[in-house]
């Protein structure tokens, strides 16, 4: 069952791949029905048998990779005829695309809390970028979904976010979150962006904000005290999981949304 673990892996590292299994074979047949390999663009992991038949199936795995295919399709091979092994027999393999949510995270902020949400993050289908100007503050082991960025000004790494992101402004000076939440909020193409602090601090930023010329709908997109209210506490594990759970809730609702109006589209259309 070592592809469960690969797959979780993948999955946590925003790694598409194709999961194949062996659904039928016939006669001679280097393995058997419910064998299963994992392909990505650059890699493979366990085997249906070795020989010209896994390496057509590699072939044909990245070949939907490339493509970009989210439905799953059936191959049938010959072993003898076409593929000219020596088992003679038939096989019917499955092409499963694993295509994991892609979302990026940009933690801006080294912390007690960052080091805290950052073992949280790790178990979310998320790319996350940490992002601070203080290589000491970074810990030793990170999880695999995670890449550091070490910078002199963390603000200068906005313009380079990919779109979408999901940006947390969690650093140890409040003139950088200044600096990090009006760079973010001029991009206008990020999907959330929560700050740690008070309401008074929120007052305070609103306040500037307003002063710099940002129009009231940009102000109420911030999210400040980042974190569920609803999830108390004042140690540093506990603001990380109010974080993440209110992270979880925002992604979670945006994929329900997405899904309703595939659907409605779908309906409309059929």
């Amino acid at each position: 069952m070592s592809w469960l673990n690969t797959l979780h892996r993948l999955n946590s590292e925003g790694i598409a791949a194709i999961l194949i299994t062996v659904i039928e074979n016939r006669g001679s047949t280097p393995r058997d029905a419910g064998t299963k390999m994992i392909v990505t663009a650059d890699d493979s992991y366990d085997t249906i048998g070795g020989g010209h038949l896994e390496h057509k199936a590699i072939k044909q795995a990245r070949q939907l990779l490339s493509e970009h295919c989210s439905s799953a399709q059936l191959e049938s091979y010959a072993l003898g005829a076409s593929l000219g092994q020596c088992c003679g027999g038939a096989i019917q393999l499955l092409f499963e695309p694993i295509n994991p949510p892609i979302l990026h995270v940009a933690l801006f902020g080294a912390g007690h809390v960052a080091k805290a949400l950052i073992p949280l993050l790790g178990n979310l289908p998320c790319k996350v970028t940490w992002i601070d100007n203080r290589a000491e503050q970074f810990p030793a082991e990170l999880p695999p979904n995670t890449t550091l960025c070490l910078c002199d000004e963390p603000a200068d790494e906005v313009p380079d976010l990919p779109v979408f992101s999901y940006c947390l402004v969690m650093t140890h000076n409040h003139q950088l979150d200044q600096a990090l939440v009006e760079a973010i909020l001029k991009r206008d193409d990020y999907r959330y962006i929560g700050m740690i602090g008070s309401n008074t601090k929120r007052r305070k930023f609103e306040h500037r904000l307003r002063h710099r010329g940002f129009d009231e709908n940009s102000i109420a997109q911030l999210h400040c005290p980042v974190g569920l209210a609803e999830v108390c506490g004042k140690l540093p594990g506990e603001i990380a999981v109010s974080i993440a759970a209110e992270f979880i809730t925002h992604y979670q609702a945006a994929a329900t949304s997405s899904k309703t109006k595939a659907n409605h589209l779908t309906q409309h259309t059929a």
